[in-house]
């Protein structure tokens, strides 16, 4: 068995889209604090951290973009839509800043030499982590998906896509229609990830990426893994 770790390490203020909360993660106890316990002498280490429920690698739940009632939270969502079955198919040649169509995820299918399946995680490799990571283009200059290939994705009955950028299409009405695709056909995305590189050409392997169970989520920070056998 072979673990790769596929998400952004937490850190202070790290990159997020405007509209979302700031990262904040600082100190609250730390060892220099001595206690005692009945004598006993210690000390311990607590962090506080404060972000939003879409911050770093995380997975959006329908209710993020489904403002009708009964749309589900994190917390309502299968365990199941989070351990599953998955493929990853290499983008890596887009520009940076242009659309992934039908023909270009066509031919990646054709190129990993899979066969996408009902319930898979399709993990999508632009290579844009490596190159906009540590520049403004991280949270603008990401090749994305439109509502046709989006659309073309969930006709295969898959239970997520997962993407390296902030969001699955690019920025502005492509990124809102692609939510929109989601939300209508009944699956989701995994935004913030990285290393997939290290899947392209892997064939078919397990993705797990479990979201903490906040009450009424719109989506959750995963620790987001891939399991080769």
């Amino acid at each position: 068995m072979r673990l790769i770790d596929l998400s952004r390490t937490i850190t202070h203020k790290m990159p997020r889209l405007p509209n979302h909360p700031m990262i904040s993660l600082s100190e609250f106890t730390t060892h220099a604090e001595k206690r005692e316990a009945e004598g006993y002498a210690f000390s311990s280490a607590v962090m506080l951290l404060n972000m939003g429920d879409h911050s770093g690698t995380h997975v959006d739940a329908p209710r993020h973009f489904d403002e009708r009632p009964g749309a589900k939270g994190i917390d309502e969502m299968p365990l199941e839509n989070f351990f599953t079955e998955a493929v990853c198919l290499d983008l890596s040649h887009k520009p940076l800043k242009s659309d992934i169509s039908i023909a270009d995820l066509e031919a990646a299918v054709t190129a990993a030499g899979v066969e996408i399946k009902p319930r898979d995680t399709v993990l999508l490799h632009m290579d844009h982590y490596r190159r906009t990571w540590g520049t403004e283009g991280y949270i603008t200059d990401f090749p994305g998906l439109t509502k046709e290939s989006a659309t073309w994705l969930g006709k295969f009955g898959i239970t997520a896509f997962g993407v390296e950028a902030v969001s699955p299409g690019r920025p502005g009405r492509n990124n809102f229609e692609v939510h929109h695709v989601c939300r209508d056909m009944g699956f989701t995305h995994i935004e913030g990830l990285v290393n997939l590189e290290q899947l392209v050409g892997k064939g078919r392997f397990r993705f797990i990426g479990f979201p903490l169970k906040i009450s009424g989520g719109t989506g959750s920070p995963i620790r987001a893994v891939a399991w080769l056998d």
